[in-house]
């Protein structure tokens, strides 16, 4: 097995062997493998955070242009997701795509809000709840395809609940229609044996 000079072995989280100029083994200290103070971690954060400081300081014009573009996709992202939120339907929390811009922060590039629709007991109370979901899903100036589907999907499920409702109103009257021509019969077929002559 060759080993050449200055060779690494791993012996431990600290520690590291390698072969000096005689051959010989040694162990050392491992200065990537030591472990850092909090204080020494502050520091190294300030330090970072100069670095971003001076970074964004000395951003390109195209650099520039392009933080620009994400703080303002950002500003939209939010508005959008928040007016579908304040809807009326019952909403789940935002949830975002982030992306990196050459300053060294987080942009907002994409999100979605989560819209629970439940039918209701009745019809009426389907209606209420899709009526709540469209408002919810168009709520955005600019709505989606994702929220013009949905909006979609909420109409549909409307649409039944109104017919369902139609049907029962109409089987309502219906009834009393039919209740009332029974009775009427039942009428004329009462008056009808007090009026005919029976021979004794």
């Amino acid at each position: 097995m060759d080993i050449g000079l200055n060779t690494l072995y791993d012996i431990g989280s600290n520690y590291s062997v390698k072969l000096n100029d005689k051959e010989r083994l040694v162990y050392e200290d491992d200065p990537l493998r030591k472990q850092k103070t909090p204080q020494e971690k502050k520091l190294e954060k300030e330090e970072e955070k100069k670095e971003v400081k001076k970074s964004s300081n000395e951003l390109s014009q195209d650099e520039k242009r392009l933080v620009l573009d994400l703080q303002s996709r950002d500003a939209e992202v939010h508005a959008h997701e928040s007016a579908h939120q304040s809807g009326g339907a019952s909403t789940g929390a935002a949830t975002y795509t982030y992306q990196q811009g050459p300053d060294g922060k987080m942009y907002a590039i994409g999100g979605e809000v989560s819209v629970s629709f439940q039918s209701g007991s009745t019809p009426q109370e389907t209606i209420a709840n899709a009526q709540a979901v469209i408002a919810s899903a168009l709520a955005p100036a600019d709505p989606s395809g994702q929220d013009m589907a949905v909006a979609s999907s909420a109409m549909v499920m409307m649409m039944k609940a109104q017919q369902q409702l139609s049907r029962e109103t109409q089987e309502a009257v219906l009834g009393k229609e039919t209740y009332k021509n029974e009775a009427d019969k039942s009428n004329n077929t009462q008056t009808g044996v007090t009026e005919l002559d029976i021979p004794a």
